[in-house]
């Protein structure tokens, strides 16, 4: 099934990491391990904003986690040994980090500390995480991606319940990566990257999935990447490879492209801005944030939870 070009609207560069801050080819064993080429500068990825309004990402390659000041600068707020992905805010403030090497970490803003919050699930190593998002009741999902592919479809999606063990909710992913819940919660999205799509998972009351589909499925690039969704259903794709950012409709059905001025490696995007109607989105391959107003809006901060 194909559907009519979209209308298109190109992206404006927000901010743009400083020369100073980009480490121009230092040694980085995550980017050495990925195949084809990355950045030498940095992997900008996981934006997410705070409950005063600033703007989070992390660099992946080195380990860093930035905030944006009100110039549009970049601010180190933690350098670690660890390889940081995806970001997610809990209500109390802290941090929640999906880092490809250490699994599920926890930083304090306030304190400037970060410490383990999930490394093993039934005594073994997670693969090595992605992605990660909170649900309004407080139940943490996260992406398992390692190198998983077509060749290895064993990608894997976790929910971690407060106070509870984490479970494991789909075993079978080619290289699970963004992922966000549905506004009623009723469905979790899920990026498959070398699979090119999305997997649509409906949540059972009994917490369980059931009838996990293919609801949306992308050609050319290198697949889908970092998700948002905005307060009607409509969900936001990073398209990595095309430089471009889709707005689909809660049916699938494509209702605008958001393409980037600068690079190709779209890889995640967030909604900002005063009335949460602005869409913030990081560009790996130039090290730049983007931005572009939208006519839709963003969930609010942290939900219910």
């Amino acid at each position: 099934m194909f559907f009519a070009p979209p209308p298109t609207t190109e992206t404006s560069v927000f901010a743009s990491l400083p020369d100073n801050l980009r480490m121009h080819g230092e040694p980085s064993e995550w980017r050495d391990g990925q195949p084809g080429s990355q950045p030498v500068h940095s992997l900008l990825e996981g934006p997410a904003f705070d409950r005063d309004g600033n703007l989070w990402c992390v660099d992946i390659a080195y380990g860093r986690i930035f905030r944006l000041t009100p110039n549009r600068g970049f601010e180190v707020m933690i350098a670690y040994d660890g390889e940081p992905n995806g970001l997610a805010f809990h209500q109390d403030g802290r941090l929640f980090i999906a880092d490809y090497r250490n699994g599920v970490m926890v930083f304090d803003p306030r304190t400037g500390e970060i410490a383990p919050f999930l490394q093993r699930h039934h005594l073994e190593r997670l693969k090595a995480v992605n992605d990660l998002t909170f649900a309004d009741n407080g139940d943490l999902y996260f992406t398992d991606q390692g190198m998983t592919g077509l060749h290895d479809p064993t990608g894997r999606v976790f929910r971690v319940r407060p106070g509870c063990a984490p479970e494991m909710i789909l075993s079978n992913v080619p290289s699970p990566n963004g992922l966000v819940l549905s506004p009623d919660g009723a469905t979790l999205y899920v990026a498959a990257t070398r699979g090119n799509c999305i997997w649509r998972v409906p949540m059972m009351p009994d917490g369980s999935v059931a009838k996990v589909g293919n609801f949306i499925q992308l050609s050319g690039g290198q697949g889908p990447d970092g998700l948002a969704i905005d307060r009607d259903g409509g969900l936001l794709i990073c398209h990595i490879g095309l430089g471009t950012v889709w707005h689909m409709t809660p049916r699938g059905e494509p209702a605008r492209r958001f393409v980037s001025p600068t690079g190709l490696h779209t890889t995640n995007v967030a909604f900002g801005g005063e009335n949460r109607d602005q869409l913030f989105i990081t560009e790996a391959e130039t090290g730049t944030v983007l931005s572009a107003q939208t006519e839709t809006r963003g969930l609010p901060l942290f939900g219910g939870y």
